[in-house]
């Protein structure tokens, strides 16, 4: 806090931000939604070019998912938009069978004890409504015990949709 003086002469106190007001935007980059391959070019295709099979997105370089890499995608009524082939592959279910169903038929937090930004629903929902900060939690498979996962989540191609990366 500083303290000011106002046209009358009195002091008055004044909350000071530590951090800038206005951040520099992070840098985006798009990924497919599928392969989760980043295109080498710049693109005016929807569709991935080298699997055929997903739509290009769009998050922050700090969240891409790897290449292959096990991800999801979460609209902000915490239903599933898209699965990864590598997220099928380790959730053991099909995108077509995962996409419109809630993410808790998928996954659950595997810290029932977590609050704040590190609970699952609190994370996803600040993600699909555009909040630039990557939250990480751990998360594990529905209906499985003893496997624990590290979970990314960030905005996903605008400010609609959360991206969940399981490293």
């Amino acid at each position: 806090m500083t303290q000011r003086v106002t046209r009358s002469g009195r002091g008055v106190l004044a909350l000071v931000p530590t951090e800038p007001l206005h951040r520099a935007p992070a840098e985006r980059v798009q990924f497919c939604g599928h392969c989760g391959r980043q295109p080498e070019d710049a693109t005016d295709s929807r569709v991935c070019r080298s699997c055929g099979l997903g739509l290009l997105l769009e998050t922050t370089t700090e969240a891409v998912p790897a290449e292959g890499g096990a991800f999801l995608v979460i609209d902000s009524t915490m239903a599933v938009c898209g699965v990864s082939a590598a997220a099928e592959e380790l959730l053991a279910t099909r995108e077509t069978e995962a996409v419109n169903h809630h993410l808790t038929e998928l996954l659950v937090p595997a810290d029932a004890e977590a609050q704040g930004p590190t609970n699952l629903a609190v994370a996803v929902t600040w993600a699909a409504r555009g909040d630039g900060e990557i939250r990480r939690t751990f998360v594990r498979p529905a209906k499985t015990f003893g496997v624990r996962l590290k979970a990314r989540i960030a905005s996903c191609n605008s400010p609609d949709a959360a991206l969940i990366v399981l490293d």
